[in-house]
């Protein structure tokens, strides 16, 4: 399957969700890290999480969902922007082997910045005091939005190819009297999906197996995609904060100066051939 992202809307209840498969984008994330599988897996959940929360926080611009606490998993984030284009990264620290999602985290927090092509940056921040990162999705929903919210995530960086895949259910402003019994009925329904189902099923196939007795609209499919963006012109950019005193003594003590992409892992190496440009830019005599 194609990474995706698919609306879809109940005709009969005011009520709408998010399909998304990244299984592509997730591998590109992890490749050439070596996460153990705890770690790996929660980047492949936020990931999967922030392609559905671009459908429900409409903007036009970049996204910024990361998680912080004072666990062995002390950061990961993923960015993205209108296009559905991606990337993440994670920092740990000691054993992880076999510890829960709260376990990883400890004490910390979901924070969600929206960076508009127009208008201000907002954040929202929330605790995570919930078992998995799903629950404290809908209590974010639920603080910040005021949007009652039902979220499944599903990551598993040992399978062959890695999968990732993720649903969400939100209630529209309703008139109905008999919403809270619909939207309670929709998600009892949505949490008995199985990770293989969201993995390999269609879109369609899957909401039919779900919902057979109600009228479900698909709409289009939007494409999810890795880009990083780093580069070696951004590389080189960043270098030209130091002055060249100082990039020609690091130059002195390891002949060559290396900038590893966090996100990516790509390693761009700059001898001081590579580096004349910087200082010809910063002579005051050119």
């Amino acid at each position: 399957m194609t990474d995706q992202l698919q609306r879809f809307l109940f005709d009969d209840f005011e009520i709408r969700g998010e399909i998304a498969q990244a299984h592509s984008a997730f591998e590109q994330c992890i490749d050439n890290h070596d996460y153990p599988a705890e770690i790996a897996n929660t980047i492949g959940e936020l990931l999967i999480a922030t392609s559905l929360l671009t459908a429900t926080l409409k903007f036009e611009g970049k996204i910024t969902v990361q998680i912080q606490g004072d666990g062995p998993l002390s950061m990961a984030v993923i960015n993205a922007n209108q296009d559905l284009e991606v990337r993440g990264t994670a920092r740990y620290e000691g054993d992880t082997t076999g510890l829960s999602f709260s376990q990883l985290i400890g004490k910390g927090n979901l924070m969600i910045t929206i960076t508009p092509e127009d208008g201000e940056r907002y954040q929202g921040i929330v605790a995570l005091e919930k078992e998995t990162l799903a629950a404290c999705l809908e209590d974010y929903f639920v603080q910040s939005e005021q949007l009652a919210t039902k979220i499944s995530l599903f990551a598993d960086s040992h399978a062959t190819p890695v999968q990732a895949a993720g649903l969400l259910i939100q209630t529209l402003p309703a008139h109905s009297d008999t919403h809270e019994e619909d939207f309670a009925h929709v998600c009892a329904l949505a949490g008995t999906i199985k990770a293989e189902e969201i993995y390999t099923l269609q879109n369609d196939e899957l909401l039919f197996r779900l919902y057979h007795q109600e009228k479900v609209r698909l709409f289009e499919m939007q494409p999810i995609s890795f880009k990083c963006g780093c580069s070696q012109e951004r590389c080189l950019s960043s270098l030209a904060s130091l002055n060249e005193t100082e990039i020609k003594e690091i130059l002195e003590e390891q002949e060559s100066i290396d900038m590893r992409c966090e996100y990516c892992a790509t390693t761009y190496s700059f001898k001081e051939k590579d580096l004349q440009i910087l200082f010809t830019s910063t002579d005051p005599k050119h």
